[in-house]
C-alpha cells in the first residue's frame, strides 16, 4: 500500500544534522527536478526579499521564511515526518507509533511537497517554506513543473497494490494515476455528517487518525474495496462511489461526527 499524504504549511525548525544530501532523498528520479526548484528558490529568496514574498504568497508575519528559504543549501536537515507538523500530522503522531507501526510508515507514507516533489518520511529534509501552488519566474507554476517527472517516477513507486490518496487537490494535480494504477487508487473525502460538508479541521485530523489506524491495525488492503472492507471494520463510517469504467480511481466519503 503506497499513501499520498499533502505537506503542512507550518513546520518545524531545521535539525542539526547535516545539510541536505539530494542524492540521499528517495525517488532520484526525481533529484533532476528537486534541484532545479531548490535552486531557483534559493536564488530568489537570496535576492529582492519583497519579490520573493510576493512570488510565495507570505504575509508580513512570514518575512522570515525567505531568509530560512535562501540558507536551505547550509541548513541542518531532520526526517520528514519530523519536519511536517500541523493538524493531519499531530492526529497521525509518527513519534508515538511502535517500531513495527513506524517500519510500515517508512514503506507506505509519501508526502508531496511544491519543492522535493516527493518524499518519505524517514528523508532528511530542511525546514522550507514552497507550497505547490507558488509560481516560480523561471520554472512556472511548480504543480506544471512536476507533472512529467512524477509520471516518470511514481508509477513504479506505487508497485502493484493499493494506493491511498489523501492529498488536497493542489497536491494531487501535481500526479494522477493513469490506467491499470488508477483503478486500485482510493481517493478519501471526510465529510461533516451533519452537514454533508468538508470541514477542514475535520478533515485533515480524519485523515490523519485514518493513516494512524491502518498502521496500528498492521492493516495491508490490497484493493480499494478491501480498503473499504478495513476501514469499517476499524470503526469509520464509508460512503463508497465505485469507478464507471476501467483506469478510475474509487471515490470514499468518510463520515464524522466530531473528531476527538
Amino acid at each position: 500500500m503506497l499513501v499520498l499524504l499533502p505537506p503542512s504549511e507550518g513546520k518545524a525548525t531545521s535539525g542539526r544534522g547535516a545539510p541536505l544530501k539530494l542524492e540521499s532523498l528517495s525517488l532520484p528520479g526525481l533529484n533532476p527536478a528537486r534541484e532545479a526548484v531548490l535552486g531557483e528558490l534559493v536564488e530568489l529568496c537570496a535576492g529582492d526579499e519583497e519579490k520573493a514574498r510576493e512570488v510565495l504568497g507570505l504575509s508580513e508575519g512570514l518575512r522570515g521564511e525567505v531568509a530560512k528559504n535562501a540558507g536551505l543549501p547550509v541548513a541542518g536537515t531532520r526526517p520528514a515526518g519530523e519536519i511536517y507538523t500541523g493538524v493531519l500530522y499531530d492526529a497521525l503522531d509518527l513519534a508515538s507509533l511502535d517500531a513495527a507501526a513506524k517500519r510500515r510508515a517508512t514503506r507506505s507514507l509519501l508526502v508531496f511537497s511544491g519543492l522535493w516533489g516527493a518524499v518519505r518520511i524517514n528523508d532528511r529534509i530542511p525546514s522550507y517554506r514552497c507550497s505547490m501552488g507558488v509560481k516560480l519566474p523561471g520554472l512556472g507554476a511548480l504543480g506544471a513543473h512536476w507533472r512529467a517527472p512524477m509520471a516518470q517516477v511514481l508509477p513504479e513507486a506505487a508497485g502493484d497494490g493499493l494506493v491511498l490518496d489523501l492529498r488536497s487537490s493542489a497536491y494531487a494535480a501535481a500526479w494522477k494515476p493513469k490506467g491499470e494504477p488508477a483503478g486500485r487508487t482510493a481517493s478519501v473525502r471526510v465529510l461533516h455528517a451533519p452537514t454533508r460538508k468538508v470541514v477542514s479541521h475535520f478533515n485533515k485530523a480524519t485523515k490523519g487518525r485514518i493513516v494512524r489506524s491502518l498502521l496500528t491495525a498492521g492493516a495491508a488492503p490490497g484493493t480499494p474495496a478491501e480498503l473499504v472492507a478495513t476501514l469499517r471494520e476499524l470503526g469509520y463510517v464509508v460512503e463508497v462511489e465505485a469507478p464507471k469504467g476501467k483506469g478510475r480511481a474509487w471515490l470514499l466519503d468518510v463520515l464524522v461526527d466530531e473528531v476527538h
